[in-house]
């Protein structure tokens, strides 16, 4: 009987996983919370562009060095640094590839780095990327980040990652 419920457990929870439907939290995992200011203009922008479609967006790809904070503003406690890039990855819809890592300054995870790479489909409420790696108390870390557009300059980032 009670291998019976276990395999009705185990059934249930790969289905749950098959279907995507709901993030599978990564075990014992640490949940980091931080807000991600991508500039794009103005006097000081942190994402430039460096390659140029030959039209439309398919093809423009934006290097990054974004501030991480612990709240929406921008006069929030800064807490590390998004560095990487991406690129518009779909010919049909505003679809990127995003490849960056997180760089933490402040608090316990001090000097270790978090690397993310993953689609984002800009349209979607919730977007989820992949952490494949990092450094210092990161070193070979695993996990998921939710990234979800506050407005077109914040991107709020929900990171689940084993330390």
């Amino acid at each position: 009987m009670a291998s019976c419920k276990l395999s009705s457990v185990l059934l249930a929870v790969l289905a749950l996983i098959a279907g995507g439907a709901v993030p599978v939290p990564v075990v014992d995992a640490e949940h980091l919370h931080f807000y991600m200011h991508d500039v794009t203009g103005g006097p000081s922008p942190t994402a430039v562009r460096v390659v140029n479609a030959p039209r439309g967006y398919f093809g423009n790809m934006f290097v990054i060095d974004d501030v991480l904070t612990e709240g929406t503003s921008s006069s929030s406690t800064r807490v590390g640094r998004a560095q990487g890039y991406y690129m518009c990855a779909s010919v049909a819809n505003l679809e990127l590839l995003v490849t960056m890592n997180v760089v933490l300054s402040v608090g316990p995870y001090a000097g270790s780095s978090i690397t993310v790479v993953g689609r984002d489909d800009i349209n979607a409420p919730v977007r989820e990327l992949s952490v494949v790696g990092g450094t210092g108390q990161f070193r070979m870390a695993r996990g998921y980040v939710l990234w979800k557009t506050v407005t077109p300059e914040i991107i709020d980032l929900e990171i689940f990652v084993n330390p």
